[in-house]
Formats: C-alpha cells, sequence, structure tokens
C-alpha cells in the first residue's frame, strides 16, 4: 500500500510538473475539446522569413488561427536546421496544443516529434513531408507530382513544343534545355522532379529536347536550401562549360521563383535577352510577385500559383478537428508515405500562370494588386 501511495504521489508531481511546463498553453494536460480557443495556443514553425512565399503562409496561418480566437506562436528558422529544432522544443514546453510545422529538413524532426507524442500534441506538416517519423498526425499541401507535371508542360508550351491544350504543334527540335530541382532535404523536391521528368522524357527520349550539360539527376540539379545566388552559380558555371561553343539555352525547368530568378540573373549576365538573344523561357513556382513582375514584362516564361490562403485554411481546420478530439478530413490517404506510416493528407489544386492568366489568377482573386504587380513588389 506504501509503495503505491508513493507510486501515485509521484505521478501526480509529475502530471503537476507537466503542467507548469506548459505555460500558458493547455498541451496534453487537459480536454482540448472542452476549453474555449482563447485557452489554446498553436505553435506554427516556419524554415525561413528570406522567402516571400514563407512569410506569406506564416501571416495567413497566425491571421486565420487568431480570428477563430486562438492564440498563435509563430516561429520562423532562418532555414537553419538546429534553429528550427530549438524553436520546436520550446514550442512544446510554452504549452503548444498543435504544431503545424513546415520543416527545413523533413527528417531532423523525430526527437521533438517523440516529445510531442509523448504530451499528445498532434503535429501536422505543412506543405513539406515531414519523414521517418511515425508522430506526424496530419499533412496539408498541393498535389506536388502535379506540381512538377504542370511545371514540364508549361516549359513545353513555352518552347512551342506543346499548345495551352497540351497538344503537340509541328515545331521540331533538337532544342536544348537545362534542368533545376530543389533541395534534396525537402520532400517536395523528389515530386516535383519526378513529375517534371516523367512529363519530358518523351521529347527528350526522341531527341527533340537535349540537356546539353548532361545533367539529368536529381543529386546533379538540386539546389541547396532553394537559394537564388545558388541557382545563378549554377547557372553561370553551365554557361562556361557546355555553351562556350556558341551553342544556345533554349529553356530551363526551374521548380521556384527564387531559382528562377537566379537563372534569370545569369543568362542576362551572359546576354540573353539582350546580344545573345531572347531570354529562354523559364518556369517557377509559387508566383511570387517579383516573378509575377517579371512574367508581366515579358523575362520569365510561368509560375506555378499554389494559393497559401487556401493552404492556411486548411491547416486551420485540421487543427480545429484535433482540438476537438476529430479527424481531419483528408482527400488523399494513400500518397504520401513517410518511411515510416501513410500520413493523411489534404492537397489543394494548383495553377499555371503565364502573362494572359495573372489578372484573373492573381489581380481578380486579390492575391495581388495590379499596382504590386505593375511595381513587382507586395505591400
Amino acid at each position: 500500500m506504501k509503495k503505491k501511495f508513493v507510486a501515485t504521489l509521484s505521478g501526480a508531481l509529475l502530471v503537476l510538473g507537466l503542467a507548469a511546463c506548459g505555460g500558458e498553453g493547455a498541451g496534453a494536460t487537459t480536454d482540448t475539446a472542452s476549453q474555449k480557443p482563447a485557452d489554446l495556443t498553436i505553435g506554427v514553425s516556419m524554415p525561413t522569413q528570406t522567402s516571400e512565399r514563407w512569410i506569406a503562409d506564416g501571416k495567413a496561418v497566425k491571421e486565420k488561427l487568431e480570428a477563430k480566437g486562438y492564440k498563435v506562436d509563430l516561429q520562423y528558422a532562418n532555414d537553419d536546421i538546429p534553429t528550427q529544432s530549438q524553436q520546436v522544443d520550446q514550442l512544446i514546453t510554452r504549452g503548444a496544443d498543435v504544431l503545424v510545422i513546415a520543416a527545413i529538413d523533413g527528417t531532423a524532426l523525430s526527437s521533438q516529434l517523440q516529445a510531442a507524442a509523448d504530451k499528445k500534441i498532434p503535429v501536422i506538416a505543412y506543405d513539406r513531408l515531414i519523414r521517418g517519423s511515425q508522430n506526424v498526425d496530419f499533412y496539408v499541401s498541393f498535389d506536388n507530382y502535379k506540381v512538377g507535371v504542370a511545371q514540364a508542360k508549361a516549359l513545353l508550351r513555352g518552347l512551342g513544343l506543346e499548345n495551352a491544350d497540351g497538344a503537340k504543334t509541328a515545331k521540331a527540335g533538337p532544342i536544348n534545355i537545362e534542368l533545376f530541382a530543389g533541395s534534396l532535404d525537402d520532400n517536395n523536391t523528389h515530386y516535383f522532379f519526378q513529375g517534371a521528368m516523367d512529363t519530358l522524357k518523351p521529347y527528350l527520349d526522341d531527341g527533340t529536347l537535349v540537356v546539353k550539360s548532361k545533367q539529368t539527376k536529381l543529386e546533379q540539379v538540386a539546389t541547396l536550401r532553394w537559394q537564388q545566388e545558388a541557382a545563378q552559380k549554377r547557372m553561370e558555371n553551365l554557361l562556361t562549360s557546355s555553351y562556350n561553343d556558341g551553342s544556345k539555352v533554349g529553356g530551363v525547368l526551374s521548380p521556384y521563383d527564387g531559382i528562377s530568378r537566379g537563372i534569370i540573373t545569369a543568362l542576362q549576365n551572359a546576354g540573353y535577352g539582350k546580344t545573345a538573344g531572347p531570354v529562354p523561357p523559364i518556369t517557377g513556382q509559387d508566383a511570387e510577385i517579383a516573378s509575377v513582375k517579371l512574367i508581366n514584362d515579358g523575362v520569365q516564361s510561368s509560375t506555378i500559383f499554389k494559393d497559401t490562403r487556401l493552404l492556411a485554411e486548411q491547416a486551420v481546420n485540421a487543427s480545429e478537428a484535433f482540438l476537438q478530439k476529430k479527424t481531419p478530413e483528408a482527400n488523399d490517404t494513400k500518397s504520401y508515405d513517410n518511411g515510416v506510416k501513410v500520413v493523411p493528407a489534404y492537397l489543394l489544386p494548383i495553377q499555371t500562370v503565364f502573362k494572359p492568366d495573372i489578372k484573373k489568377a492573381l489581380v481578380d482573386s486579390q492575391y495581388y494588386t495590379a499596382a504590386e504587380v505593375a511595381a513587382g513588389q507586395a505591400k
């Protein structure tokens, strides 16, 4: 009896200790379904503020949660993995009731996710799938394979090999292209690249498209942390090593607008857009305002628009479902295997944007104003 009493007392003290560590949030120590939104905290971990896209995501998630009365603890990790790990630890310690995480490295948060699971804190992977952990409860994103397909189709259209409806034209090759991909530690990179390469394969196989550098493997074309400067440097090296014979770059598959701008800078510095002929078709993603202006000005060819307002809304919906002890609505329960489990997901649609699409897709939807597009800067 004495041992049983001591064990019970120790357990009670442990619970009290965890509650004390929990800060203002309820954490796993109370029934969140019975709590008011004002008593609950959602911890949000975003990768960086160096990308316009992630600033918009963080703002949208925070505003939509706060509009429903929840407290939000929003952290940015400046693309530094140890910083994000520490910040997630702190979110747990401060008593987050749900975690929404856009991981820098999808394999680097296993211990943090285990700590969250130990406190029964649901974890929502935001746009980037967190890999190698059982403790990922939900995933909100876009159909990332389809993003890659759309980028490749946009390149083919920009090159004049396909019409807007995807039908082949009479244009013949060979056309020199180069390939760029995102950061290898981002799970989305693999989906984007696979979708694109599956789509380009027939044109590469029959010689219509030629990768003159012969760099076609993901490991060869990846861009660490999606950095614009790294993309510019690689494009400069490609021009020096593979195009020093007078041949021209005919098009570039780029997975992200920041990378696209780095590629464009390298090409313009080499005379493209002036003495070396026009800037070739270059794809992109995220509809960043600086790139939307470039598309509007006829410099960048296209981008993939992923409406972060809708993504934030799904993160809010999933957070609320978990807080109410319900199962979030998923529209894909098969595709996203993180190496340990298939994570249920809600995937959102995408839209390819060429110059004629800017008004309808971005201005009429109030994502940007016409003035912001003209200036290349969002207010």
